[in-house]
């Protein structure tokens, strides 16, 4: 799920796209995914492609009325879209150092219309 959840947000221009595994790291989730963008327009049109394009609703969804940051839960995976200078500021990332970490090239891979894995 992670990686369809990644490039549906490289559908949407999302920058430095990002996914930490922390199974055995933490229970809170299994993976996060991280990305960012310039402006609130596209941090609201990333979070839409992925609730749109995922066969999960959400349990919980914070942030979307701000569009600064905008988390987006789906217990397995948790998925942080940030505006960039919120993503530098907060550095979300060095909390899990010890994660794996995958990256996603600028183009997203071909998947199917939805995600279900």
């Amino acid at each position: 799920m992670a990686r369809g959840i990644a490039n549906l947000a490289l559908e949407k221009q999302a920058q430095r796209v990002i996914s930490l595994d922390v199974r055995g790291i933490t229970s809170i989730t299994d993976h996060f995914v991280f990305c960012s963008a310039d402006t609130d327009v596209q941090v609201k049109a990333i979070a839409d492609n992925i609730r749109k394009g995922t066969d999960h609703k959400p349990w919980r969804i914070e942030g979307y009325e701000q569009l600064n940051w905008v988390l987006l839960d789906y217990v397995d995976v948790v998925v942080h879209i940030f505006r960039t200078i919120e993503r530098e500021y907060y550095n979300l990332e060095s909390l899990w150092s010890d994660a794996t970490i995958k990256k996603y090239e600028d183009e997203p891979e071909e998947t199917p219309s939805k995600t279900a894995d």
